[in-house]
């Protein structure tokens, strides 16, 4: 439902695995370059331990991520808090109406 929604309004969806760091921290190359190569799509420092909360408590999950920086191992250049904000600050109004358009149906 989640992907067809995202055709609906427009969006480049995808699916992947998702790697789970703690945080917060940025990672370094050699960091980045081991979770590809074992089969990551995405990091993130949150999402997990609510997915297995969530799971324990015998709820239905789906995890929907806005990717904030591309973090390439190989291309790695300097991050700061502020161009991660602002990517996630231009996508909000996008994602709002993905998790909208999912909880409603419509």
């Amino acid at each position: 439902m989640a992907q067809t929604k995202a055709d609906e309004l427009g969006f480049k969806a995808q699916t992947g695995v998702y790697c789970a760091i703690s945080g917060p921290a940025y990672m370094t190359p050699a960091e980045l370059i081991m979770l590809r190569r074992v089969g990551g799509d995405a990091v993130g420092m949150s999402t997990v331990p609510e997915v297995i909360v969530a799971n324990h408590a015998g709820m239905r999950v789906l995890g929907i991520s806005c990717i904030t920086d591309m973090a390439l191992g190989e291309e790695l250049e300097p991050l700061t808090h502020e161009q991660v904000m602002e990517v996630a600050n231009r996508t909000r109004p996008r994602f709002i109406s993905l998790v909208k358009s999912i909880v409603t149906g419509v």
